[in-house]
């Protein structure tokens, strides 16, 4: 098995999940019956999670607060097993009230914010930097002060750009300090000039997920591959899928899979996460990974 770490820079919240049948459409409305549940979310721990149940060595670099809800987020992660190297964010814990509907579809709401600084100790960072193979910058506002510190290492730099939308600049500095690239064409539907200009840029890959349409990757040697979903998998809760699509397209780069390959482990990835009530599959193994390969995407 692959023993190349890596190391993954933010981050951690504590979230609200609603569960409607149909995403609020009249306003004003009462809606009488509203399922919840609590837990853990955000990209870094989206990411840490399933790449832990895959056996890939990893380090979450993230942030929560010295609160009640921070605390839940620590003992989570202690339950998974993920390596930890956690600040105080004086903010408190960053909370997300996400409301989806039976499609998976959701709204997403950020009812408290992470800081936009830390005091990040530079020494720690560059240790951390120096013990990686490979390092996963994700889009929160205090991981901005390490791109210096990420670029400076010469390390491999994978971005997950979420819903960009071509030209948010404040993806800017995220995507600039990448040669991986991941986004959704929510925002994008004319995604595929973007991706190339990507490529053109000098990026290695560039991966755009489309839900339940399956997704595109665009490699610099002019490789391309289109792939649709897994079909027939039902919706618990899609929250964590799209981390869990990206967990999987890195398992099998560092298996030293082909790109189509890679995406094949990345579209069963996040069709296992979207069939749990939590951030990732909790039956996720390499040897059940590889057993629904079997089953999906037999030559």
């Amino acid at each position: 098995m692959m023993m190349q770490k890596v190391l993954i820079l933010g981050g951690s919240t504590y979230d609200l999940i609603i569960h409607l049948d149909e995403l609020p459409g009249a306003i004003p409305q009462t809606i009488h019956k509203a399922p919840f549940i609590e837990g853990c979310g955000s990209t870094g721990t989206g990411k840490a999670v399933p790449l832990t149940y895959l056996g890939i060595p990893n380090i979450l670099y993230t942030a929560f607060g010295n609160d009640w809800y921070g605390k839940q987020v620590e003992k989570f992660l202690a339950d998974k097993k993920v390596n930890l190297v956690c600040i105080t964010d004086p903010a408190g814990t960053q909370r997300h009230v996400n409301i989806m509907d039976k499609e998976g579809r959701r709204i997403s709401m950020f009812i408290t914010q992470s800081s936009n600084e830390l005091p990040h100790d530079e020494a720690l960072i560059k240790s951390l930097l120096e013990d990686c193979d490979l390092v996963v910058l994700n889009i929160i506002p205090y991981c901005r002060q390490l791109i210096p510190l990420v670029l400076a290492s010469g390390k491999p730099v994978w971005t997950d750009l979420h819903d960009y939308d071509g030209h948010n600049a404040y993806h800017e500095p995220f995507l600039q300090a990448s040669q991986f690239v991941q986004l959704s064409s929510d925002n994008l539907p004319d995604y595929l000039p973007v991706m190339e200009n990507m490529i053109a840029s000098g990026k290695q890959m560039v991966v755009c997920t489309h839900g339940r349409a399956g997704a595109t990757l665009l490699a610099a040697n002019g490789y391309r591959v289109d792939l649709p979903a897994l079909p027939g998998m039902e919706i618990i809760d899609s929250n964590g899928a799209g981390d869990s699509f990206f967990a999987g397209l890195l398992y099998g780069y560092l298996k030293g899979a082909d790109w189509k390959t890679c995406l094949q482990y990345a579209l069963t990835c996040g069709a296992l996460a979207v069939t749990d009530s939590e951030l990732a599959f909790r039956g996720l193994t390499p040897s059940h990974l590889e057993a629904q390969m079997q089953i999906h995407f037999q030559n």
